[in-house]
This record gives C-alpha cells, sequence and structure tokens, in this order.
C-alpha cells in the first residue's frame, strides 16, 4: 500500500476515534484516554531506558494510568482533592521504594529517573485533561474537541507552509540542531491557521467566547504546540530514534501524534481559567 494512502487511512481512523472518544460518553474519553496515557509512558520509557528497570518502568505506567483514573474521578465529583494528592503522593513513595528494592549491582541508577520525567511530562497533563471535559461532574468533550481543532490547524499549516516556503534558500530554519525541517516560514504558516481556526470555533459557537479571547488563546496554543513538539524532538534526537513508537502506520507512535497536545491543551485550559471563561 502508497505510504500516503497508509497515513491518509490511519489518519482518519485516528480522527474518528478521538471524536468518538470525545462527543458521546464519558466512559469512552475515560478508556480512550487511559489507553493513551499507557502507550505513550510505554513508549517514553523504551524511548529514553529500553530494558532498564523493565519491572519499575511497568508500575510507573500502571500508576501513571491509576493516577489518571484517580483525576477522572475526581473531577467527576467522585473523590475529594485530598485522595487525589494522597494518592499521586503514594504513587511516589511506591515507585522510589521499588526502585531501591529493584538495585542490582552496576545497574544504572540514574536512569530511574526518567520514570519521573515521564509521569511529569506525560502522566500529569493528560491526567488534568480531565478538567477540560468535565465542568461541576457533567461531561462535555467539545472544549477538548475546539483545542485539537486548533492543534490540528496549525499542524496543517505550518505543514503546509513549510513546504511551500521553508525550504527555499532565504528561510530560515527554527531549531536546525534539534528539528532541521522546521522553518519559520511553517512557524507563520501554521500560526496563521491556529488563529484562523479560533475564528471559526468563535463563529460556529463552539468557543463561546468574545473574539479577541479566541484569537489570543489559538496564538498561544500554537506557539506552545510548537515547543511541546520541538520538546519530544529532542526526546528522540538524544535518543537516537526516529519515532516513538509504531502504533499508527504512517504516523509513528502516540508520542508523535500528542506532543503538541502536552503543552497546548494545558496553556489553552490555564489562559481560560485566568480571564474566568470556564
Amino acid at each position: 500500500m502508497n505510504s500516503t494512502v497508509k497515513r491518509s487511512i490511519f489518519g482518519v481512523l485516528f480522527l474518528a476515534v478521538m471524536l468518538g472518544g470525545l462527543l458521546f460518553y464519558d466512559f469512552l474519553y475515560t478508556i480512550l484516554f487511559a489507553f493513551i496515557t499507557f502507550v505513550m509512558l510505554k513508549e517514553f520509557y523504551h524511548m529514553t531506558m529500553g530494558e532498564a528497570y523493565k519491572q519499575v518502568q511497568s508500575s510507573a505506567i500502571v500508576d501513571g494510568v491509576i493516577f489518571f483514573l484517580a483525576a477522572n474521578s475526581y473531577f467527576s465529583g467522585g473523590f475529594s482533592l485530598t485522595a487525589l494528592v494522597g494518592i499521586g503522593l503514594l504513587i511516589l513513595f511506591l515507585l522510589m521504594a521499588e526502585s531501591i528494592f529493584r538495585y542490582k549491582e552496576n545497574s544504572d541508577f540514574l536512569k530511574t529517573g526518567y520514570i519521573y520525567a515521564g509521569l511529569l511530562y506525560i502522566g500529569l497533563p493528560l491526567a488534568l485533561s480531565n478538567a477540560v471535559v468535565f465542568r461541576n461532574g457533567a461531561f462535555s468533550g467539545l472544549l477538548m474537541v475546539a483545542f485539537f481543532c486548533i492543534i490540528w490547524a496549525s499542524d496543517v499549516g505550518a505543514y503546509c507552509f513549510g513546504m511551500l516556503f521553508g525550504q527555499k534558500a532565504w528561510s530560515k530554519k527554527m531549531c536546525p540542531a534539534i528539528s532541521p525541517k522546521k522553518s519559520w516560514a511553517g512557524f507563520w504558516g501554521g500560526l496563521l491557521m491556529a488563529m484562523l481556526a479560533g475564528a471559526i470555533l468563535y463563529w460556529t459557537g463552539l468557543f463561546a467566547f468574545p473574539i479577541w479571547h479566541c484569537l489570543i488563546v489559538s496564538a498561544l496554543m500554537h506557539g506552545t504546540g510548537v515547543l511541546g513538539d520541538l520538546f519530544e524532538s529532542l526526546w528522540k534526537r538524544s535518543t537516537g530514534i526516529k519515532d516513538s513508537g509504531n502504533i499508527l502506520p504512517g504516523h509513528g507512535g502516540l508520542l508523535d501524534r500528542f506532543d503538541s497536545a502536552l503543552f497546548a491543551i494545558p496553556t489553552g485550559y490555564i489562559y481560560l481559567l485566568v480571564f474566568n471563561l470556564v
């Protein structure tokens, strides 16, 4: 099968699964994002730790999913904040204890630092994504869908403008040492498309905020999304791999698909919180 066709087919399937998990029932969202948490942590630990401390990796992945489910229960009204914080601290304590008892002579103990990096980088943002879809215990994935529309528009704009103008001799690269193909032409194209998406979301009513808030939050999400993309590229370049995984043929791993979202979605939601818009 042609690589472009394969990429398109799996891209459409990915989009359908995401929309299905966000637009219908809360249990579909919970299952989908718990699975995403599981796979992304697995990809990150495989990328950074390889076979080192395999048992601790497995425990951290399970613990990341447990923390996501605990946050899900808190934001849907089932847990108290004290219980959520207590579970988070207990998870960290148990992982530290397990690292002690799994230690073997000549093993690279410093690699266990990636355990906590993965929980902070991936586990925490995904757990807090529950705040975006639950409002006073009631589920609605429309705001999350709007956020993803901005991120996807940003990606499409960056790709198209980057292909058209980013490879020209006069076009400057953003971070050639990390991602040689990323250009400032792609950045500005992505910004334009993200803000256009924000305006369309305003006109369709998916963003029920003043237009200037819609444009600002779109611009901020684009900027932090680019940083998220580059941050993941830095991890991959440092570990010498091309893709974080192969769960999506033609697209790589889930971490490759959600790298922008890990930075952009918290940015968008925090902006709306600061201005009392949610």
